[in-house]
């Protein structure tokens, strides 16, 4: 395989960089981006090893570096990391579940220069929130957001919205605004890796999402600019796709546990392509010729109705990962367009979804009307009583006896 040096094509970029230093994580979250298979995957980079690809990603110009996993802090040198990066003038971002966040080590973040923490909960209580990661994690994260107030960073809140949550958006958004957030991001779960495996069960319905934007709005207004809220529409409510990661290989490089380069998070399952590992080439090769970076770059690669799209350059015709876990095939157009002959694969999701919240509605007046009588039930990890208004009565609502997956979990609540 080619080894670095030629300077044959110049490409700009790449301005920021997400570093998956580990894929390993003590959450157990049913919407993870983690791969499904990551246990599959080769040993992660070592500390000497991520330096040498954070220069080499400077040297070309990157700016913002996105500390990121699985769980970030699982490794004890991400304090090396963000001392020794934000030398080399990175402006660096901790993303993490804060499960790992001592005072020690957020000190030692404070004095390495680390510019920023984003901090994830699951849900506003604490009920469901340890239920959809597995975990028993609600009050410890709650310590964690009063430390990073204390160490002066601002706070940056994520909430990861879901059929399951999103009917909590009013109470998340007070939650944001006691902890004192300046930031929150309402991110509607895109379907890739272990939230493609439970689409069916976190996919919310269209009145759903519209109630939680016009919650959203009214917050807004409410709070004025002191503070920040994103709300992330999910893709297959949308009639044109993102820009994703602004153009394939244009500005977002995502460097993987195992040292494999990728122009996104998610590119690995693409077939006939393969990505270099930055254990045998420098980044500089990797941005500017590989083939797995340039193979969707501009719009030589697109078929119609992309190719004769006006809007192509704004849109880039989408997600080449959604287009092929959709259709088959990474060069159609994102199915979420609704100019994609294939349109009709997300709008029957949509429709599914809508179904399946007409049912559970119905299901919940039921329930509510009958006997409140103890009936355990069994999700992977977890066994509850079922009461009305507790998140086992709300999962089962939503679920019935259908079984999700989560990361890390056999059915059995076994680790695997």
């Amino acid at each position: 395989m080619q080894k670095a040096g030629s300077d044959s094509k110049k490409v700009n970029g790449p301005l920021w960089v997400n570093a998956e230093i580990t894929y390993k994580c003590p959450l157990h979250c049913v919407f993870c981006y983690n791969p499904v298979d990551y246990a599959t995957f080769g040993p992660e980079l070592t500390t000497d090893e991520w330096l040498k690809t954070f220069r080499e990603a400077r040297e070309l110009g990157a700016v913002q570096l996105g500390l990121s996993g699985g769980e970030p802090l699982m490794r004890d040198d991400v304090e090396i990391m963000v001392a020794e990066t934000s030398k080399m003038g990175y402006y660096v971002n901790l993303i993490t579940s804060g499960i790992g966040l001592t005072e020690k080590r957020i000190a030692a973040f404070k004095e390495g220069g680390l510019g920023q923490i984003q901090l994830s909960f699951q849900d506003s209580t604490k009920e469901l929130n340890d239920f959809l990661s597995s975990t028993r994690t609600f009050d410890l994260k709650s310590k964690v957001a009063k430390l990073i107030k204390e160490y002066e960073y601002p706070m940056v809140l994520n909430v990861v919205l879901h059929r399951l949550n999103i009917d909590h958006i009013e109470e998340i958004l007070n939650m944001a605004e006691a902890m004192g957030a300046e930031h929150v991001e309402l991110a509607n779960s895109q379907y890739y890796a272990w939230a493609m495996e439970n689409r069916k069960h976190l996919m919310p319905s269209r009145p759903q999402l519209e109630r939680a934007e016009e919650i959203t709005n009214r917050f807004r207004e409410r709070v004025g600019n002191k503070m920040k809220v994103y709300f992330v529409v999910p893709d297959y409510y949308a009639d044109r796709p993102k820009a994703c990661m602004n153009g394939w290989a244009t500005t977002f490089l995502n460097v993987a546990a195992d040292g494999l380069a990728l122009p996104c998070h998610e590119a690995r399952m693409l077939p006939g392509l393969e990505f270099p590992n930055v254990r045998d080439h420098d980044v500089r090769w990797i941005w500017q010729e590989s083939p797995g970076f340039s193979a969707y770059r501009g719009d030589d690669w697109m078929q119609e109705p992309c190719r004769s799209c006006s809007e192509k350059t704004k849109d880039f015709g989408g997600c080449r990962c959604q287009a092929f876990m959709l259709t088959g095939d990474a060069t159609n157009a994102d199915p979420v367009c609704d100019k994609s002959p294939h349109h009709h694969l997300v709008t029957e999701q949509v429709e599914l979804a809508r179904n399946r919240n007409r049912r559970q509605q119905r299901s919940r007046r039921s329930s509510y009307s009958a006997t409140t009588r103890t009936r355990a039930i069994s999700l992977p990890g977890i066994s509850k009583s079922r009461h009305p208004g507790t998140a086992a009565h709300l999962l089962h609502d939503r679920f019935g006896d259908r079984r999700i997956s989560f990361p890390g979990r056999d059915f059995r609540g076994r680790t695997r």
